[in-house]
């Protein structure tokens, strides 16, 4: 799976500029402020309907423009694939070979994308929206069953908080166990994609990380709840957790047993590393989760997704630098950094310099 060319009009910085990528090492480097993020957040959108930086696509818009379009003309093992995005104001239009698609999860697996700059260390660090959220992209790229679920699923929790913020304590208990069996239903696939996920992540995590770190130390990944059985069997022990938590729910005011509350665990040499982790062990655990991600599209879909870096290399130290050349060199990888000779080592590139939201030769 490989971008061939990636255009770029009224996005960002962008006014309009086309890049052709290889299929190995792509290069974006230039001075900060340049625009080499914003193609990196270009091809992320593409591939996932949604940007890591920003809320609302308006803020994608050129100052001074209507709209932002966006192509990505692609290849999987499945054939050539284009991917187009107008971006308004107030709305945007998808298209994949020139067919509009209705929703995002028509989107998904297409271009799959793995995406990686210093802000992953919240990862790590940072409260579990974080770890739920690296989930829910790397899920939904693969399964669109997965993504669908999670879609109804926040939908129905959000109609449940809101009934228990009603006054009325009566109609909440005779209304509840309608809005809990249909979202039983939803939580329990989510609960199970996201432990077959980490069953495939967590032996490929600390694969890298030992590699990473010369064998140093050990990375392990695992749930902070267990579920056991099938979808039915998960349903049915979430429906009594809720049902146990009606009081507490009820005093709170919002839902406080789900998919949306659990976490996972990342345990660094047998010690909990969102506590105690160092700054260079939560990069280095950050990095190791992200390519053993890449690995899971490889086994999953058969082809490599696309690997964005966003200025990766700034941050690690020289040997974990060559380190992770050695890691991407059979990954379609998009890299930004200021100096490319710095972080090069030799390696075998197409180099793009960024200067003011244009390709300079």
């Amino acid at each position: 799976m490989q971008i061939k060319k990636l255009f770029l009009q009224n996005f960002r910085n962008y006014e309009s500029e086309q890049f052709a990528f290889t299929e190995g090492l792509n290069v974006l480097f230039g001075k900060n402020a340049q625009g080499k993020t914003n193609c990196a957040e270009a091809v992320f959108y593409l591939c996932t309907g949604a940007s890591l930086r920003i809320r609302h696509d308006k803020q994608l818009i050129r100052i001074g423009a209507e709209k932002a379009h966006i192509v990505a003309e692609a290849e999987n093992r499945y054939g050539r694939v284009t991917i187009e995005a107008d971006i308004y104001e107030n709305k945007r239009e998808i298209r994949v070979n020139g067919s509009k698609i209705a929703k995002n999860a028509d989107l998904m697996g297409h271009i799959n994308s793995v995406f990686f700059s210093p802000g992953e260390l919240r990862l790590i660090q940072d409260g579990p929206d974080e770890r739920r959220r690296f989930m829910n992209i790397s899920i939904s790229q693969t399964s669109p069953a997965y993504y669908t679920a999670l879609l109804r699923y926040n939908k129905i929790l959000d109609q449940r908080n809101t009934l228990l913020k009603n006054n009325d304590v009566s109609l909440i208990l005779d209304t509840l166990p309608v809005w809990d069996e249909q979202l039983c239903k939803y939580a329990a696939i989510i609960i199970k994609k996201r432990a077959e996920f980490l069953e495939k992540l967590a032996p490929y995590a600390n694969e890298y990380h030992r590699f990473l770190t010369d064998g140093g130390e050990e990375l392990s990944i695992k749930p902070d709840r267990k579920y056991e059985g099938d979808e039915e069997d998960i349903a049915a022990v979430l429906m009594r957790r809720l049902e146990n938590n009606y009081e507490k729910d009820l005093r709170l005011g919002f839902t406080t047993v789900g998919p949306h509350r659990d976490d996972l665990d990342v345990i660094i040499g047998g010690v909990d590393a969102k506590a105690y982790a160092s700054q260079g062990q939560t990069r280095t655990a950050a990095l190791a989760l992200k390519l053993s991600e890449v690995q899971i599209f490889k086994t999953l879909s058969g082809e490599y997704p696309v690997l964005v870096l966003d200025d990766v290399m700034s941050e690690l130290d020289l040997p974990r630098r060559k380190k992770l050349l050695k890691c991407i060199a059979d990954v379609q990888t998009i890299l930004t950094c200021t100096h490319a000779e710095r972080v090069l080592y030799g390696a075998e590139c197409n180099k793009i310099r960024i200067e003011n939201g244009k390709i300079k030769a």
